[in-house]
């Protein structure tokens, strides 16, 4: 797969997540490896319903939220006069929620990138035509027009500008997840790990971190205990008894691991986030349209008229995903450098 180690380790962090929760009936319909096309809204003009059909994953909110002309002017005119924004996701074979999946309904994509999605063509006052493919063919339906825009979590990153523009929308986090009961919390500093427990998955990006700061603790005379785990169920079996302090990983699949759990005797929650790029950069996460497609800026505010209006927070809040919030939609920002990409 043609991306970075923090979408393989989303990926991998999200599954982890379905496992112990599972989201069978749903996921079972997006299987297959062909593009499919869902269209949205049963919502009613001036309207858009985040979390329908998620089967847990988000706490349905109707958000209001119509045209404003200043911002959709700005399109390219071909976009404009189709009437409609397509939106390109990348969740084929099996989905990823809290992300992008096939709802409880097996029919309707859903999940917090294509209702962003939603709200940002409703900004345009444009219809969502949200269309699924694999990773691979999320970038292909960019490169050939198919697909106007994609917001599929996809990482801002040097190298991806060479063919694309971007207009980040949230944060690219990693986090530990805990025993809700636990008073321990992480504070960006490796240091506080002195002496802990900690779960990772094998060759992901939050493991090279991981090391990282296990050989600086080691140099310091500290110990920090790495340990890796089959699947997600012993993962969370280990958490659940005492066996590691802690599991790092993405923060989408625990925010929604929490969700799942949150009213049982495992109740989880997260102990502090981590950027994904590392300590000198935050990562984002952007809407990607083709370079010189004009619809990045465009893009860019439309979502930070969605960020000064509220419809933001609340389409964050409803996926748990609050502390992934960003102050500002930019237009192109420092991504992952090309040594890292």
């Amino acid at each position: 797969m043609p991306t970075h180690f923090t979408r393989r380790s989303l990926i991998r962090g999200i599954t982890a997540a379905t496992a112990v929760a599972s989201l069978a009936t749903g996921l079972a319909a997006c299987g297959g490896n062909s593009d499919a096309a869902t269209t949205t809204d049963s919502a009613k003009s001036g309207e858009v319903v985040i979390g329908r059909v998620s089967n847990g994953a988000a706490t349905q909110t109707t958000i209001k939220v119509s045209e404003v002309k200043s911002i959709s002017a700005e399109l390219p005119a071909a976009v404009k006069k189709s009437g409609k924004l397509e939106i390109g996701i990348g969740a084929l074979p099996a989905g990823f929620p809290p992300l992008a999946y096939v709802g409880d309904d097996q029919k309707t994509l859903t999940g917090s990138e294509p209702d962003l999605g939603r709200l940002v063509a409703a900004v345009f006052g444009l219809k969502a035509e949200v269309n699924n493919s694999t990773w691979e063919n999320l970038f292909v339906g960019i490169d050939s027009g198919k697909a106007d825009v994609a917001f599929s979590n996809v990482t801002d990153t040097e190298e991806r500008k060479k063919k694309y523009e971007f207009a980040s929308y949230r944060q690219d986090n990693l986090a530990f997840i805990v025993p809700k009961k636990s008073t321990w919390n992480f504070d960006g500093n490796y240091e506080n790990l002195a002496g802990k427990t900690i779960a990772v998955g094998s060759g992901t990006n939050q493991e090279k971190i991981l090391l990282e700061w296990q050989a600086k603790l080691a140099k310091e005379g500290k110990k920090l205990t790495v340990k890796y785990f089959q699947d997600s169920t012993s993962t969370f079996l280990a958490l659940n008894s005492g066996k590691i302090d802690a599991s790092f990983g993405p923060n989408p699949g625990f925010a929604y691991h929490n969700r799942q759990v949150a009213n049982t005797p495992n109740a989880t929650r997260i102990a502090g986030t981590y950027s994904g790029a590392g300590a000198s950069l935050q990562g984002l996460i952007a809407a990607t349209a083709k370079k010189d497609s004009g619809l990045a800026k465009p893009l860019a505010d439309a979502i930070n008229y969605l960020i000064k209006n509220g419809q933001y927070a609340a389409w964050l809040k409803a996926y748990n995903l609050s502390n992934e919030a960003v102050a500002k939609s930019e237009v192109n920002p420092p991504g992952l450098p090309l040594d890292n990409s």
